[in-house]
């Protein structure tokens, strides 16, 4: 299996992830709360909408593109501490590691 293909079985299993949890929502967030330019969005969306509104759909676009994927980042970090008592919690952290090791350099 190709790295875009991991990728995409990854993002697939955080968007179910997230659904199950209760953590899925039917509106987005507002534009000018989408637009923000602080890291993960911290100042307008909670860690579950940067996932859903901004995280997924810009690795999805990547791959359905054909696009190159980034080289390195790391999420796990953040969403393990921003979700850090919410429901799915240990669910949700455990995907964002495995899309985490996709990206760590070897």
């Amino acid at each position: 299996m190709s790295k875009h293909e991991k990728v995409g079985t990854l993002l697939l299993a955080l968007k179910d992830t997230l659904e199950v949890h209760g953590h899925w929502q039917s509106e987005p967030p507002s534009s000018e709360a989408l637009s923000s330019v602080e890291p993960f969005a911290v100042d307008t969306l909670s860690c579950a909408e940067w996932l859903q509104w901004i995280f997924i759909p810009k690795m999805a676009f990547l791959l359905q593109q054909g696009q190159p994927l980034p080289e390195s980042f790391s999420i796990a970090p953040y969403v393990e501490e921003a979700m850090r008592g919410q429901e799915g919690h240990a669910d949700i952290t455990r995907v964002s590691m495995d899309i985490d090791a996709l990206f760590t350099p070897q």
